[in-house]
């Protein structure tokens, strides 16, 4: 398909019950799909929660990947034909990560592990990421994965976005004092790489932390495609051309004003930045 409908669900999630929670996004993936959606995310943590005390409280609520919630889920996306990315707790061995899960028709196709870390939530007692970043592709859309913290390195998308991402994905789970990150690092992340961008936030409370919500998709050029400012349930909706965003050459006045997102970079200049 040429042009994608994607959806971003800003909803609650309970801490430390995954089957409240799991059959909260059965019933919004089947939503979205009704609606015309090919791809849906979800928040960061949708599955678990995150405002645990210590890793032994977590550990309970987290699954390897695949698990049981990716293959049921993934069981909806094959019958429904679409894909969904949703955050959760991943064990693996003795390491507990804060990850996404990347769902279609064919199964469980990939999974992210948060590199980022905060000291915040359950991430004070994650592994940090260990994978580096990688890009998917669902058959005509290259997407990438972020979580929350991630984007305020712009390292994180600039990979994504020389991988190829035509969208990067960023399930999130904004405290109060997240308000600049959502005012002004987003649609940066989406100007300066000239790609698609959904940030998809959680509501609610959880001790003590009040989710602000806030998601928003955002266009290769920075403008927002849809957005809502509250802390309620909301369902956005948008479509994105992944050949926009893989044509990097911006003419605004041909021979005489032209940017080029990819031929202008200078790596050669950008050794601090490895440091």
């Amino acid at each position: 398909m040429s042009i994608w409908k994607i959806a971003a669900v800003q909803m609650d999630c309970k801490l430390a019950d995954r089957s409240h929670n799991f059959k909260a996004m059965l019933g919004h993936l089947r939503e979205t799909a009704r609606q015309g959606a090919h791809l849906t995310i979800f928040p960061e943590c949708a599955l678990a929660g995150y405002c645990y005390d210590s890793k032994e409280e977590a550990w309970p609520h987290a699954e390897p990947i695949p698990g049981p919630s990716t293959r049921a889920l993934a069981a909806l996306c094959k019958s429904l034909s679409v894909w969904a990315v949703f955050g959760m707790l991943e064990t693996s061995g003795s390491d507990l990560f804060n990850a996404c899960a990347l769902l279609g028709p064919t199964g469980v196709v990939a999974s992210y592990r948060k590199i980022h870390l905060p000291y915040l939530g359950v991430d004070r007692f994650t592994t940090p990421g260990d994978r580096p970043f990688t890009v998917h592709d669902l058959g005509g859309l290259k997407v990438g994965i972020n979580i929350c913290y991630d984007c305020s390195f712009p390292e994180a998308a600039r990979c994504l976005m020389l991988l190829g991402a035509d969208l990067v994905v960023l399930p999130t789970n904004w405290p109060p004092g997240a308000a600049s990150t959502v005012k002004y690092l987003i649609q940066a992340r989406a100007l300066e790489n000239r790609v698609y961008y959904a940030a998809v936030d959680r509501i609610g409370m959880e001790r003590g932390f009040s989710f602000i919500g806030q998601s928003r998709i955002v266009d290769v050029n920075g403008d927002l495609l849809a957005v809502t400012e509250t802390d309620q349930p909301t369902i956005l909706y948008a479509d994105i051309d992944p050949e926009r965003a893989r044509d990097k050459h911006i003419i605004n006045i041909p021979g005489k004003h032209e940017v080029h997102r990819t031929r202008d970079r200078r790596p050669d200049m950008y050794g601090p930045i490895a440091k």
